[in-house]
């Protein structure tokens, strides 16, 4: 079991991502995962930074701690050559510690380029599998071509690869999007605890580390914490397939109205007992995952970052699936 901290790159500014992961290293976590946006999910939220840029500077100010991407889309707003190149710079300059997480994406943050965003879940499938081949063929070496029903690469190569590829783990919100994780990438990467999901990755050959990220909120209380939740992340409780189709935070904003403290508090572990983390984290190991990432909606990270150190950690790490 490997326990990793989610950077929440929509809540803070780029200083601060890379202060929270230095302590996330020194507090005992195994990695640190931050998503890739153009724009948060709420505007109350406040932030984006670009994720490459603030991982560079994570990698030059930690030593140990992992780090993955949760997710990159690597189908529109990027073309996959860029990923390419990227994810093999990161992985140099990490000293290995780089893991490349992908998905299909969102509407939120895909559509700035002005490209679109298929309005079909099978073709965002189809354009990852292709994205996921041409970064593949770009990781072998030498100049290469790619000519796809979707995406396309002219005599491209990247000079700077690492001795050994990163890893690659593929978001799945379904049985299709995991078959994509068994035959393409290295891992599983998901939001929600669903057996479904690990048994259909494992069914198509996929044995690769599994990642999950565990929704909770960190204060001295649990209506501080809740609140807190419910005002910057109350889009957590809307569901994938919401998440993925809303093209603005305008649109998380309506959508979201009618989340209360109630809705957060069945989700979410909330206050200071580590009981009631545990309890929201077992239901992801029984699903099979490996990999918890700690995705704090609360107001106080170092409050979260402590609390974990001395509370946490252990219980976490001594988990396994129910009988």
């Amino acid at each position: 079991m490997q326990i990793g901290y989610k950077l929440a790159s929509e809540a803070f500014g780029p200083d601060e991502l890379v202060r929270q992961a230095v302590l996330a290293e020194q507090a005992g976590f195994d990695f640190v995962e931050m998503s890739d946006h153009y724009h948060p999910w709420l505007d109350v939220q406040g932030h984006s930074s670009f994720t490459w840029t603030v991982f560079g500077a994570i990698a030059a100010k930690t030593e140990r701690i992992g780090l993955a991407t949760g997710v990159t889309c690597p189908t529109v707003r990027y073309h996959p050559a860029i990923i390419a190149q990227a994810a093999a710079t990161l992985a140099l300059i990490s000293d290995g510690r780089f893991t490349l997480g992908v998905g299909s994406g969102e509407r939120l943050n895909e559509h700035v380029v002005g490209q679109g965003f298929p309005n079909s879940v099978p073709e965002r499938h189809a354009r990852l599998r292709e994205a996921l081949e041409i970064i593949r063929l770009l990781w072998r070496g030498g100049y290469q071509s790619y000519d796809g029903t979707y995406l396309r690469l002219d005599d491209a190569r990247v000079f700077d690869l690492p001795q050994e590829s990163p890893l690659i783990a593929v978001a799945a919100g379904g049985p299709l999007s995991a078959r994509i994780a068994a035959e393409l990438g290295d891992g599983l990467f998901a939001t929600e605890a669903e057996g479904a999901l690990v048994d259909a990755y494992r069914g198509a050959g996929g044995d690769g580390p599994r990642y999950a990220e565990v929704p909770m909120a960190w204060a001295p209380d649990e209506d501080t914490a809740a609140q807190a939740a419910l005002k910057t992340s109350r889009w957590a409780v809307t569901g994938w397939k919401v998440m993925s189709e809303l093209p603005n935070p305008a649109n998380f904003e309506a959508a979201t109205t009618t989340v209360r403290k109630e809705d957060i508090l069945a989700q979410f572990a909330c206050g200071a007992d580590p009981a009631r983390y545990v309890e929201v984290a077992q239901p992801f190991v029984d699903a099979g995952f490996d990999r918890l990432v700690m995705q704090n909606a609360g107001p106080d990270p170092d409050g979260f970052i402590d609390f974990y150190q001395r509370e946490l950690d252990r219980r976490l790490r001594a988990l396994t699936p129910s009988a």
